[in-house]
């Protein structure tokens, strides 16, 4: 009798693109790229986990305007040429059978830093970089800690120049042969500094109450939908809680999502944190240090969970989720749509097809790319002969 395919591998139809299997690459940022355009590092990178079997390739985040890059390293597509250098990227992905992803951004108030591997500092005369600092941008003129430049509160008219730069960054992500398309609303990056009350001290049309933090994203949203085709998946990233305790809810997500989906946000990826950056550099809010929630296996689940439940939307779940079992429990549990993975996918770019063979998915190594499951099959067959030949 056939063993039904695990749900880890079963495809997943999304509008007009169906997803080989719910194994999502998240955006991992390599701070490589030169005046935002990708290049060799890049290919490498992101080819790896596509031949790995990963369904969902996602890119780093990537910026919509030059002052949104976290640090001069980071991929942009606020010019064609951006977008031509993605290309390439896109096209080898596709060619796999997986699913070429972009995820656009803009960092805000955390933004003109150092590498992580050097400290990660604000670029100016305490961080090891020589590189030149920009002005940050915010809602209010609040820094991210102690030691942080001061953002430019955002004027109405520049949030309105926000909003068309992520939308015209979508049509060259289009243009590059990306099939979905992700909003970064998380980890303190501008929009989420936007919805939080703990960075949103406005008091006009896009602060006070949580309609009016929610309405620069919202915006976002429908900008991007409006220029990406009905048949392509769009995603929306966000932190679904700033910590345990304060700021942004849980609640305030289930809210957000609502109208995410309403606008034509087809899943939404659910990480948290990040509000009060590095942890070095957190500021203290409400007159104690921002606390964080618990980093053990699979902790932000109950997020992507309860938004799936309650906001009718597809979620990703991510966060600590590197065994199969796992991932496959949170599948077959309801609690997720996809399984976003990072770092483990970075210790192991073959995540997926070593996931599939452990869930007795694959055991013919049909997932593997022709040119290495033939040797796979071989490899099996010298095992099981205890090495000989």
């Amino acid at each position: 009798m056939a063993t039904e395919t695990p749900l880890l591998f079963q495809p997943l139809t999304i509008r007009g693109i169906t997803l080989p299997n719910r194994v999502v690459l998240s955006p991992l940022c390599m701070y490589s790229a030169r005046d935002g355009l990708a290049n060799d590092w890049h290919f490498s990178h992101l080819s790896a986990f596509a031949r790995g079997g990963t369904g969902l390739v996602f890119t780093e985040a990537t910026a919509v305007r030059p002052e949104g890059r976290i640090t001069h390293g980071c991929c942009g597509l606020w010019t064609d040429a951006q977008a031509e250098a993605y290309a390439p990227i896109a096209t080898f992905i596709s060619g796999t059978g997986m699913i070429p992803a972009v995820q656009l951004a803009h960092a805000g108030r955390k933004a003109s830093v150092a590498e992580p591997w050097t400290g990660g500092k604000p670029l100016g005369p305490k961080s090891p970089s020589d590189a030149e600092p920009w002005q940050t941008v915010g809602p209010s003129a609040l820094p991210v800690g102690e030691d942080w430049p001061t953002p430019h509160p955002l004027s109405t008219s520049e949030i309105g120049d926000l909003v068309d730069a992520f939308a015209a960054s979508a049509r060259r992500s289009l243009a590059a042969g990306f099939k979905v398309a992700e909003i970064h609303a998380a980890h303190g990056y501008l929009l989420h500094s936007f919805l939080s009350p703990l960075t949103n001290q406005r008091n006009d049309s896009y602060g006070g109450d949580r309609a009016g933090r929610m309405r620069f994203l919202l915006e976002v949203a429908e900008a991007v939908r409006a220029v990406w085709p009905d048949e392509l998946p769009l995603f929306c990233r966000i932190s679904a809680i700033d910590g345990p305790q304060e700021g942004w809810s849980i609640e305030d997500s289930v809210a957000l999502a609502t109208e995410l989906g309403a606008r034509g946000v087809d899943v939404v990826d659910c990480s948290s944190g990040g509000i009060a950056g590095p942890p070095a550099y957190r500021a203290d809010y409400a007159g104690k240090p921002l606390d964080r929630a618990p980093r053990g296996p699979g902790f932000q689940v109950p997020f992507a969970e309860r938004l799936r439940a309650e906001a009718g939307v597809k979620t990703m779940a991510v966060g600590v989720i590197t065994d199969p079992h796992q991932a496959e429990e949170i599948l077959q549990q309801g609690r997720a749509d996809l399984i976003g993975i990072g770092r483990e996918l970075m210790y192991n770019p073959f995540w997926a097809v070593h996931a599939a063979e452990a869930l007795g998915a694959d055991p013919d190594c049909a997932l593997w790319e022709t040119q290495y499951g033939w040797a796979m099959v071989r490899r099996s067959e010298i095992a099981a002969s205890g090495g000989k030949r």
